[in-house]
């Protein structure tokens, strides 16, 4: 009967490979377990740690390069879909912005250690128009960093990771169905978390045309826009007289804000 440990044994790089090109093609799975898992068979011997971190890096920059490619031609309007993929989907492009508008290009060498920017991080190189040598050069060495860690990890500690994947059943023939229902449990924790936080969010809600007329009618209104400045700058647009304040300095600008207003939180 096949079985997940027979798979590994055999089909070892070319598993490797499908399941990073699959990840870094943007489906929102973890792939951090798949690679201590190999990691660890490099550690027992069974394959080459060189070949695996190949077999990790080659679809994972080739997935990112679409992406960049995706970025430099079709713009912002492209992270609405990333947004979707992304499992982190409220804070994803906040976070990637600020990391970028701090660091460059450096931002890709950590960005996949990071739920729910690297996808964002690629494309914004794109829509940034980076230079592709440069991407390319940050990008291959973030990959290497990212899954010669886990691989690392994973070799290092690989008596620990057989004794946990035995203890689980991941080496029998119903590994298959133990790892889906894992999947299904993590996808449907995060689709609830998101649900529950969106159905919060939906209260407090007003429409553009509530928030017009509220300004028209003379009651003291604060509009706070919590983009970033960078994007602000880019997009040209801004609502008149909104503070540009991003969410991490609201504690510490809110004395801007007067406190007898109305507060009217909006971003991208």
């Amino acid at each position: 009967m096949l079985s997940f440990h027979n798979l590994l044994l055999n089909h070892g790089y070319a598993l490797l490979f499908v399941y990073v090109l699959v990840v870094s093609l943007g489906v929102p799975i973890p792939v951090d377990p798949v690679f201590l898992l190999m990691g660890a068979q490099t550690g027992d011997r069974h394959y080459s740690f060189f070949l695996s971190l190949l077999a990790a890096l080659v679809p994972a920059v080739l997935g990112d390069v679409l992406w960049y490619e995706i970025g430099k031609h079709k713009g912002r309007s492209v992270l609405s879909l990333l947004c979707k993929l992304s499992l982190e989907p409220d804070t994803c492009v906040r976070k990637t912005e600020g990391a970028f508008s701090a660091r460059g290009s450096d931002a890709l060498l950590f960005s996949k250690f990071v739920p729910g920017m690297s996808l964002v991080s690629v494309t914004l190189a794109g829509i940034s128009r980076m230079p592709f040598g440069r991407f390319l050069a940050a990008d291959a060495a973030g990959c290497i960093l990212w899954a010669g860690a886990y691989l690392g990890l994973g070799w290092l500690f690989h008596k620990q990771v057989d004794t946990v994947i035995k203890a689980l059943g991941l080496y029998g023939s119903r590994a298959g169905l133990i790892i889906l229902t894992a999947l299904v449990v993590y996808l449907a924790y995060k689709y609830f978390q998101r649900r529950r936080f969106l159905s919060k969010l939906r209260i407090n809600r007003v429409t553009p045309e509530q928030v017009r007329d509220l300004v028209a009618s003379g009651c003291g209104v604060t509009i706070v826009d919590l983009r970033h400045p960078a994007e602000v700058e880019r997009v040209g647009m801004k609502i008149p007289n909104a503070l540009v304040i991003r969410p991490e300095d609201l504690r510490s600008r809110s004395h801007e804000i007067p406190r007898e207003h109305e507060i009217i939180l909006y971003c991208t």
